[in-house]
């Protein structure tokens, strides 16, 4: 699903994110229900990034008040499920090879009915992007944040399984 947004790109670059768990549902700009693995899953843009709801995660990646850096990874145990979070940040070197990058993944998600990409005003290249992955045993996610004025794309790729 595309979503032409109509707010102000409030991201800056990856350097502003923060990650959360267990955040309540924010006010979101565009949401899509997806069902995975006997788990409904909500991928939610918010003004300042994203935010996943799935089973009994709620994984929160924006400008937080009060939020630290990104980390690069997060393992996290609950009742019945395992999560996993990784981060990382890809610096692109011109305007030209981001765009192309942008382009890129904007082709990969088009038309899938359990990815939603939303445009932001200003940039066609202002993308945040999620997108369900299969996983044996669960559900995983990916996500992308673009940042044109530093040329930064940052990469989320998230699990949520069941040991067995």
């Amino acid at each position: 699903m595309l979503a032409d947004l109509d707010v102000p790109y409030a991201d800056t670059g990856a350097h502003t994110l923060s990650f959360a768990l267990g955040l309540a549902p924010q006010d979101a700009l565009a949401v899509l229900p997806v069902e995975r693995a006997g788990l409904s899953l909500e991928l939610r843009l918010l003004g300042a990034s994203h935010q996943v709801l799935a089973g009994p995660v709620s994984e929160t990646v924006a400008c937080l008040a009060g939020g630290g850096p990104l980390p690069g990874r997060v393992s996290h145990a609950l009742p019945s499920w395992s999560y996993e979070f990784t981060a990382d940040v890809v610096a692109h070197d011109g305007d030209a090879a981001f765009a192309r990058a942008v382009e890129a993944l904007s082709a990969r998600l088009s038309g899938r009915d359990d990815a939603l990409t939303g445009t932001f005003p200003g940039s066609p290249y202002a993308v945040t992007a999620l997108a369900v992955e299969p996983e044996p045993g669960g559900v995983a996610w990916r996500t992308w944040h673009a940042y044109p004025q530093t040329k930064e794309i940052v990469m989320t790729r998230s699990r949520l399984v069941s040991p067995r």
